[in-house]
Formats: C-alpha cells, sequence, structure tokens
C-alpha cells in the first residue's frame, strides 16, 4: 500500500511539474499572441491586416491538431529541444505548444469583448498605442482571461493524462502502467479521483479569482 502511495504521489507531482511549466510558458506567449491578434487586425490600433492573417492561419492550424497527434509529429523538435523524447520534461514541449494557441484564441475573445468606446477615449487623450494595451486593453479583459486561462490549465491536465499514458509520466502513466495493464481498478479509480479533485480546486480557484478581479473593476 505504502509503494502505491508513493507512486501516486510522485505521479501526482510529475504532473503538477508538467501543468505547471507548460502552463507558464502558454501564458508568456499567448497573452502577447492574442494582444497581437487584437490589435493587428483590420482597424486595430497596431493594423496589419495580412500579416494578422498569416498568423491567424497558423494558430488555427495548430488548434486543429489532435494532442496526441501533435505530441508524435513532435517527436524529432523535443528532442532536438530536452534531449529527449521520454519523460515529463519531454511533454512539457507539445503540452506548451498545444496550449499556447488555445489560450490565445480565448484570450482574444476576451480582449475583443473590451468597450472599444474606452479605447476611443485614451486614443482621444493622447494615449499612445502600447499605454492602451496595458492599462486599458488588459486590465478590462482581466476576468476572462483569468477565466480563459482556468479552463486551458484543465485542458492541459487531461493531456497530460493522455501524454502520461504513452511514456510522459505522470498520473497518465499510472493509470495506464498500474491500473490498465495490471487490470487494476483500485488504481484507475484513485487516479481519476486525483484528477477529478486537481480539476475542481482549479476550476473553483480560477472562478473566484475572476470574480474577485471583476468586483475589484
Amino acid at each position: 500500500m505504502s509503494i502505491l502511495f508513493e507512486r501516486l504521489w510522485q505521479g501526482f507531482l510529475d504532473t503538477l511539474l508538467m501543468v505547471g511549466v507548460s502552463s507558464f510558458l502558454a501564458l508568456l506567449a499567448g497573452i502577447p499572441l492574442a494582444v497581437f491578434l487584437v490589435t493587428s487586425d483590420k482597424g486595430g490600433i497596431f493594423a496589419a491586416p495580412r500579416l494578422n492573417q498569416v498568423l491567424g492561419s497558423i494558430v488555427n492550424l495548430f488548434r486543429s491538431i489532435p494532442f496526441l497527434i501533435l505530441m508524435v509529429a513532435l517527436i524529432p523538435f523535443t528532442r532536438l529541444i530536452v534531449g529527449t523524447t521520454y519523460g515529463v520534461w519531454a511533454a512539457v514541449v507539445p503540452l506548451t505548444i498545444a496550449a499556447t494557441p488555445f489560450f490565445a484564441r480565448i484570450a482574444e475573445v476576451s480582449l475583443r469583448e473590451v468597450d472599444h468606446g474606452l479605447i476611443e477615449a485614451a486614443q482621444a487623450m493622447g494615449c499612445r498605442r502600447w499605454h492602451i494595451v496595458w492599462h486599458v486593453l488588459l486590465p478590462e479583459a482581466l476576468p476572462g482571461l483569468i477565466g480563459g486561462f482556468t479552463l486551458t490549465l484543465v485542458t492541459m491536465i487531461n493531456s497530460s493524462a493522455m501524454a502520461g499514458a504513452i511514456g510522459a509520466g505522470g498520473l497518465g502513466d499510472i493509470a495506464y502502467r498500474y491500473g490498465y495493464q495490471r487490470f487494476d481498478s483500485q488504481v484507475m479509480f484513485t487516479v481519476i479521483f486525483a484528477l477529478v479533485v486537481l480539476v475542481s480546486v482549479i476550476q473553483y480557484g480560477g472562478d473566484r479569482l475572476a470574480k474577485g478581479v471583476n468586483r475589484r473593476g
């Protein structure tokens, strides 16, 4: 029983590491990407419609590829970046690449919902374009950005479990090797319970944070 607990605990920590690092990188890349998609659109403050279309097409391309296929397709790139295609760090690469366009599109929707009148008022006051991004667009869209990032985290937990089942470690690996292959329903249900609890905590925390920011705004 103690050995099983140690394996489950290590799998839980590996899942947190995979999702934590990947989500941090996706956040760093996704918000600038979303800002560019909004501001470079026709009529935007950094209007560049052709570049916007090209970047939007690339984002749509990566969003349309199922995670399992993307993970396999990125094996050479993953090996180049982290030196291996097996383990937690190998999963970080495809998880980040899958999560970034997903979060960017969600963040884009939140940014587009910002009242255009606020942007026009800031322009009339002589604000610089980057000031408008930092002091109008991002603050006004913050509750939506938090909600979108929460959804991204939940999706990444699901993807990390899938990655774990094919050699990335984490709870997915525990469920596959010690649950499915050994027909041990206790392990399977324990992993499911751990994933449900993790998702519930993240969803609850994200919802509370978004509501708190919205009230302060």
